[in-house]
């Protein structure tokens, strides 16, 4: 058996649902897991920060229906412990505020299994904090009590008090209870809580999908089903609801509920995925184009040599990836920074010159603007006329760098990774596409744009079409790409940066936003 000391198990509580609100312990479990047994309700966003090697198990794939899975979650725990593996059970909110997790812990104990609990933000709080709404007010609560919507039939003794419920002398959190909100509703009234009392219900909170409903204790159930609302979802009640602004600062983020889609490879989206959240839209993530070692590493092998012999007056570098895998293929020579010497650093942009520092390098040249492959051949064109030019680069894309420098210098183009295409036709996410609930598809070069669109099907196409779908690019190059399969980029980035992306996604859905509320 392991060492009782050491914890193999880690109930961790995944929050809300916004990645941001994981705490630093949940990073750092998820981070060094061997497996990852997750709750059908925790998003797959939050288990992009789990080890990439674990195992990841959703408790939905378990046998039975849902109070039958529950023996077999705790014998699947204690097992891969036992094997010595690190295992998290993550789960939404906080793992002890209606998560079972007491029940899992007491499991454990009883398995000799060690264990470690991991609080998370639970719904009722994350509510309150992105809808500005007050739990607590020193003129209207001072009290919270976290109520079950849906307390087990069989449960001996200590039944909810409805009685005491009505006559709280604070805000009620009531989870789990939409499915029972006449009841719930009747109940409250039937001992004395006032039909007035200012009552809500918030599905996915602090989300882009948040949705709400603000409405009275006596008309909640009417305005739910107006609103359309569904479970799972929270309900609270209680005079401090009432004070929440009109519109609070998350609702107010320039992106709130529009839906978009990152199209880059996995390893290179996160930043974008979480300026996106952060902006209050719901990002998807559908990889296009996987990134691999090249089929024959001889020719950049050669030209690294060669920095000991004949050498290199520039090395060029069009893109972040080429960086990482020039110089991962320069370490794994037994070689390093040093090699380069005198050599100057042409970088396409501002994005690439940051891959550089990684290595402690700055760029000698980085164009002022535009940061296209194009914009960089032309401005090198005096620099680097009659010099020896070294250009990592992908598979495929625009020769222009070739075509524009091969004029005025010894150019050697190597490839350092290829780039394959990645999209599945079939999931998940076209899905989506095809019934209209994404509206901006984001495409960041024209290979990813070719990789995306000649994918799409004549739905899609149609959606595209007729404006339902929004195609959003990152460079002429890329837009030129959409455009030659038959397409249009609704809007195109000034800058080919992703920040500059993000700000034309910006200006767009503003101007919808604008015009929507204008016809209205």
């Amino acid at each position: 058996m392991n060492d009782p000391s050491e914890p193999y198990v880690y109930l961790v509580g995944a929050g809300p649902g916004n990645p941001g609100l994981l705490t630093l312990r949940a990073l750092e479990v998820l981070a060094t897991a061997d497996v990852v047994l997750y709750d059908q309700l925790v998003p797959k966003r939050i288990l992009d920060f789990a080890n990439p090697n674990a195992e990841t198990i959703c408790v939905r794939e378990l046998p039975g229906n849902h109070p039958d899975k529950y023996p077999h979650i705790h014998i699947m725990l204690a097992e891969n412990a036992k094997l010595g593996k690190r295992v998290v059970r993550l789960k939404g909110g906080d793992p002890l505020v209606f998560g079972r997790g007491g029940e899992e812990a007491e499991a454990l104990r009883a398995a000799g299994v060690a264990y470690e609990i991991v609080p998370g933000v639970t719904a009722a709080l994350a509510a309150a904090a992105f809808l500005d709404m007050p739990l607590t007010h020193r003129n209207y609560a001072s009290a919270i009590a976290f109520v079950t919507g849906h307390e087990l039939p069989t449960k001996p003794g200590n039944k909810l008090d409805w009685r005491a419920l009505a006559n709280f002398p604070g805000t009620l959190a009531i989870y789990m209870g939409i499915a029972r909100l006449p009841l719930i509703v009747a109940e409250l009234m039937k001992f004395g809580k006032a039909p007035s009392t200012p009552a809500a219900i918030i599905e996915r909170a602090s989300t882009g999908d948040m949705r709400t409903v603000i409405s009275t204790l006596g008309g909640l159930e009417e305005s739910r089903r107006h609103a359309g609302l569904e479970s799972p979802g929270l309900i609270l009640v209680g005079d401090a609801v009432g004070q929440r602004t009109e519109r609070s600062w998350f609702e107010s983020r320039p992106l709130f509920g529009q839906r978009v889609l990152v199209t880059r490879p996995k390893d290179q989206a996160a930043a974008m995925l979480r300026r996106l959240e952060l902006l209050g839209a719901v990002p998807y993530l559908m990889p296009t184009v996987e990134i691999r070692d090249p089929d024959d590493f001889g020719p950049v092998d050669a030209a690294i040599d060669a920095f000991r012999t004949t050498g290199w007056d520039w090395i060029l570098f069009t893109s972040a990836n080429g960086v990482h895998r020039f110089f991962q293929r320069l370490f794994a020579r037994g070689r390093d920074v040093r090699d380069l010497g005198r050599t100057q650093i042409a970088a396409v942009g501002p994005k690439t010159a940051e891959a550089l520092q990684a290595y402690h390098l700055k760029p000698d040249f980085v164009p002022g603007t535009g940061y296209s492959a194009a914009t960089l051949a032309v401005a090198l064109k005096h620099l680097v006329a009659g010099k020896r030019v070294l250009f990592p680069k992908a598979n495929r894309g625009r020769d222009v760098i070739r075509e524009e420098l091969s004029q005025v210098a010894t150019l050697e183009a190597v490839t350092v990774y290829d780039q394959v295409d990645a999209v599945e036709p079939a999931s998940e996410i076209f899905d989506a596409l095809r019934r209209g609930e994404i509206r901006y598809v984001t495409l960041t070069s024209s290979n990813i744009a070719r990789s995306f669109l000649t994918a799409c099907d004549d739905t899609i196409r149609d959606r595209v079409a007729r404006g339902e779908i929004d195609l959003i690019t990152i460079s002429e190059e890329t837009s030129a790409a959409v455009e030659a399969l038959g397409y249009r980029a609704i809007a195109q980035a000034v800058e080919a940066t992703t920040e500059s992306l993000i700000q034309e996604l910006i200006r767009l859905a503003q101007e919808r936003t604008e015009a929507s509320e204008e016809l209205s």
